[in-house]
């Protein structure tokens, strides 16, 4: 996004089915057969044939092989498919500069150069196609549009959106387009099908009702770069730079290096409040070759994830070759002309950590797989019931809407989330729920018990608070009351109550609850 927040004019090269291509280029499994590849039992990408047999991404293993019993089955490998794409990127970048991997399969650059040098957008992608598939036999389809996001969908489709008409080519794409499942069921039982549809909604209602992620998801809807932080060139000092004396040669000893030298830039940018979104791998051989790329990553890059890029980088430089893999085929990365001796982690594109953070167990599959064995033998020592986690649901008070549920059981809400539970506190939700609510008595400025009429109307401004058997504390600041009132049908179970939000002078905050003439502290504010 530049700094008049236009999208910038992008032009993405997308190639179909490269978990199936890489495992041709690299393990020789015919891309032309049936062929799935699976992760965590499930089809991540197929080939055009097992598609034609009905095999689709999602698809268990056994359901899957059911459809086409003649089905090739193919672990998914993201270093194989990182280091098989890297000619495709250096061939990319034959034609065009500045160009950014986005993910193996997959890679991006700002259209203006090429489109001015080959005398326009169709002409220019043209020729990195031609260019792709004479260097690497390897097909591959150009979208160009205004933003990455649009330029992703454009594509799949082949075509090039004119400059301005990103928003019309969105607002018909399904809402299946943005990515997240989870946020595609929620829009369409809401009635939201399209991007268009979901890009209506005001953006204020979209990250109160739906939350951050949801927000990000709208911006990309509404056709507005896919970046709504304002992501700035990092100072030299935030740099890591290695110098090598033994020059790195093999795969194994070079991802050693880069791990090191991974932990040593996250720690650096974590130091300044900051994360890395863009990372640029710089390398020196002892020849003086010059190799570089550029990895762009939606979120942040992790310690981890920055050394599983930089690892797979290096495999794709130093596994490659010059000649073609038994004189035909595809062509393999080019190897460089001898070690490397230094090694430059760039973070091309950073921004604060506010916002964005990777989940309580990290963002590999195998940091999941080794907390759910952990929490998975604590059950089995002290029983089910000692590893609990909390399930958000539907209700009216802080201790209505949180469910403890065993580890490893299906976490469904007490109470389902879609009702409007009329009286629901709104944001800020409070950071500690009591237990056991603790008794407390609020009194006006004259020293009267606070009340609130059946009208709603309170008898008069709190102004001090008395937790048990503490001394008083002044209030500053209440907002309320927040009326309940349950199962009025029901007279044996009916409950009527008044809820406040309360700031103190000593810099409290705290949720109050006037249930039968009685005051209570239900929760407490950050």
């Amino acid at each position: 996004m530049g700094d008049g927040g236009t999208p910038v004019r992008t032009l993405l090269v997308w190639c179909p089915d490269w978990p199936v291509i890489a495992a041709e280029i690299v393990d020789g499994v015919p891309a032309v057969d049936p062929v799935a590849v699976l992760h965590a039992n499930r089809v991540v990408a197929c080939s055009e044939a097992a598609r034609r047999d009905g095999v689709r991404r999602g698809l268990r293993k056994r359901e899957a092989q059911s459809r086409c019993p003649q089905l090739t089955v193919v672990a998914y490998d993201p270093g194989r498919d990182a280091r098989a794409f890297e000619p495709v990127v250096a061939a990319v970048e034959e034609v065009a500069v500045g160009v950014e991997v986005l993910r193996p399969g997959i890679c991006a650059l700002a259209a203006r150069g090429p489109t001015r040098y080959f005398g326009g957008e169709e002409p220019a992608a043209e020729r990195i196609v031609e260019h792709v598939a004479e260097s690497c036999e390897v097909e591959s389809q150009i979208g160009i549009a205004d933003g990455v996001f649009a330029a992703g969908l454009a594509a799949r489709a082949g075509r090039i959106v004119p400059p301005g008409q990103t928003p019309h080519f969105l607002a018909d794409q399904p809402v299946e387009a943005l990515g997240r499942p989870r946020l595609t069921d929620l829009l369409r039982r809401l009635g939201l099908r399209t991007l268009g549809d979901f890009a209506a909604l005001p953006a204020g209602d979209v990250l109160a009702r739906f939350g951050f992620d949801a927000a990000l998801a709208h911006r990309l809807a509404a056709g507005r770069d896919h970046r709504p932080l304002a992501v700035r060139r990092p100072p030299p000092d935030l740099d890591a730079t290695e110098t090598y004396d033994e020059p790195l040669d093999r795969v194994d000893a070079a991802a050693f290096a880069a791990r090191a030298l991974a932990e040593r830039l996250h720690d650096t940018l974590a130091g300044h409040g900051l994360a890395c979104t863009r990372l640029g791998i710089e390398a020196v051989t002892a020849d003086g070759q010059e190799l570089h790329r550029v990895w762009r990553h939606d979120g942040l890059l992790t310690a981890a994830a920055i050394a599983d890029r930089v690892r797979w980088q290096l495999d794709g430089w130093l596994s490659g070759t010059n000649r073609r893999p038994g004189g035909g085929g595809r062509l393999a990365p080019p190897r460089p002309t001898a070690g490397i001796i230094r090694l430059r982690l760039v973070p091309a594109g950073v921004l604060a950590q506010a916002g964005l953070q990777p989940g309580l167990w990290g963002e590999t599959g195998a940091e999941r797989e080794r907390a759910h064995r952990a929490l998975s033998r604590v059950q089995g020592i002290l029983g089910p019931e000692s590893v609990v986690t909390a399930v958000l649901g539907g209700g009216r008070a802080p201790a209505d809407q949180a469910r403890l549920v065993p580890w490893g059981d299906e976490r469904l809400p007490a109470r389902p989330l879609a009702p409007p539970w009329p009286g629901r506190l709104p944001p800020p939700a409070p950071a500690v729920v009591l237990p056991v609510p603790l008794p407390a008595a609020v009194h006006d400025s004259t020293g009267q018990l606070v009340g609130v009429t059946a009208r709603l109307e309170v008898s008069a401004a709190p102004a001090r608070l008395t937790v048990g058997t503490t001394a008083a504390v002044e209030i500053v600041g209440w907002t309320g009351p927040w009326p309940v009132d349950e199962r009025w049908w029901a007279p044996a179970e009916a409950r009527r109550a008044a809820r406040f939000q309360v700031s103190l002078a000593d810099g409290g905050a705290l949720l109050l609850c006037l249930a039968a003439g009685q005051w209570t502290v239900e929760a407490i504010y950050d």
